[in-house]
């Protein structure tokens, strides 16, 4: 059995696990990041690279680099009801430096925070290594066991945080206690192409008893079909035809097109859930992002909210951790600092399924534009606040981690 020793081991490789192995090396603390994928390609992630984010990325000198991969840029979010056009948020008031959401594939965002980090010497990405199992002693966390290309492998640390999103394996073994807030739908994820004559926004459409998102990237769209939650069988029964068919009367101009749903191998099912610990941490272990609160899609705020995460932790965690003098108590406060925008956001995502998305999803006669959005439509003004909760959110952190130089050994 392999071993290694560290501050902080990481287990996944996602957004919150690379914001903030990156932050720590940054700081010049020894870090392991554990990714169970041999590479970050894995279609229908979430691509949704926020203002907040893009503020992050600047305040870290790398927004100039990060920009020139492929992205579409988008400044306004509308929805599509029948054949009127509603706005519902507009992110030119932001007070960022990037006043709008980029779309990226998530491998490429994933790809750059891992390219950065490496040049740090106390950055280590183990990429196809598993975590398995929790190694305890004395009512304490001290690493993990994990599986990997060259057998088992075994991390002491410090400290262990589970970044390894809603299935969380850690903290299933760690016993964590879990608060179902529910959700109605389920997501259907698929590909369309897009067309040069095709409309120009990333929008919602909604028509009676369906909803459809689609998301402008360049040269295809990125769809998500909503239905109601553990319906997915029941629309497999009524076979792919039927679905495309659902498809082309949401979205009219691409109905020559739906046939590109070949079978329902090219549908991918998001079960969507909407949940949080009640408790984040144990002595020497944390939870952040998904793994500690899985988010609704509405806003698709879920990545930056963990990003978030990853930031308060690496601002009140590396110090005690360069320093060898991390405390159960130090934990406790990252989870006090990032509470309050975990639970507020899930309020508004409830409110925003129970008001909008349910009452969309049960119609059986002529829809009616929601009253919420009824009223971002006439007034201008009120699509700044929508703006600011999707793309900042509440209580946006900032980097507050010192930099070692890149070259410098610790």
């Amino acid at each position: 059995m392999g071993t290694m020793s560290t501050r902080c081991c990481i287990v996944g490789g996602g957004p919150a696990g690379m914001m903030l192995g990156l932050l720590l090396a940054r700081s010049g603390v020894d870090v392991v990041v554990l990714e169970k994928h041999a590479d970050f390609l894995r279609d229908f992630r979430g691509d949704t690279i926020h203002p907040s984010t893009l503020e992050l990325m600047y305040e870290l000198g790398m927004l100039q680099d990060f920009l020139k991969l492929p992205h579409q840029q988008v400044r306004e979010l509308n929805v599509q009801i029948g054949d009127l056009s509603l706005p519902v948020a507009d992110f030119s008031h932001l007070p960022t430096h990037c006043k709008f959401i980029a779309f990226m594939p998530q491998w490429d965002f994933l790809s750059f925070l891992a390219e950065q980090a490496a040049r740090y010497p106390t950055f280590d990405l183990q990429m196809r290594a598993e975590a398995t199992e929790l190694i305890e002693a004395a009512g304490s966390v001290v690493g993990v066991r994990a599986a990997s290309p060259n057998g088992p492998l075994e991390i002491r640390a410090d400290l262990v945080v589970g970044a390894d999103g809603r299935h969380s394996v850690l903290r299933d073994k760690a016993g964590f206690h879990v608060q179902e807030l529910g959700a109605p739908m389920d997501v259907l994820w698929f590909r369309l192409s897009r067309r040069p004559a095709d409309p120009e926004q990333t929008m919602g459409r909604f028509g009676v008893g369906r909803i459809l998102v689609m998301i402008n990237r360049g040269e295809y769209w990125q769809c998500g079909y909503v239905i109601s939650k553990g319906s997915v069988e029941e629309s497999r029964q009524r076979g792919i035809e039927t679905f495309r068919d659902g498809v082309a009367t949401l979205a009219p101009f691409a109905a020559d097109r739906t046939g590109e749903i070949r079978d329902w191998d090219d549908v991918n099912l998001l079960t969507v859930r909407v949940d949080r610990l009640l408790r984040w941490y144990r002595p020497g272990l944390l939870c952040i992002g998904d793994a500690a609160h899985a988010m609704s899609p509405v806003g698709g705020v879920g990545i930056n909210l963990a990003i978030q995460d990853a930031v308060a932790a690496a601002n009140l965690l590396a110090g005690p951790l360069r320093e060898g003098r991390l405390t159960t108590g130090h934990l406790r406060r990252v989870q006090q600092r990032r509470q309050l925008p975990v639970r507020v956001t899930q309020w508004i995502q409830v409110l925003f399924q129970r008001r909008v998305i349910t009452p969309v999803l049960s119609a059986a006669g002529r829809l009616e534009p929601p009253l919420p959005l009824r009223l971002l439509a006439r007034f201008p003004v009120l699509r700044r606040l929508p703006a600011r909760l999707i793309g900042v959110g509440i209580r946006p952190e900032h980097v507050k981690t010192p930099a070692i130089p890149v070259d410098a050994r610790v």
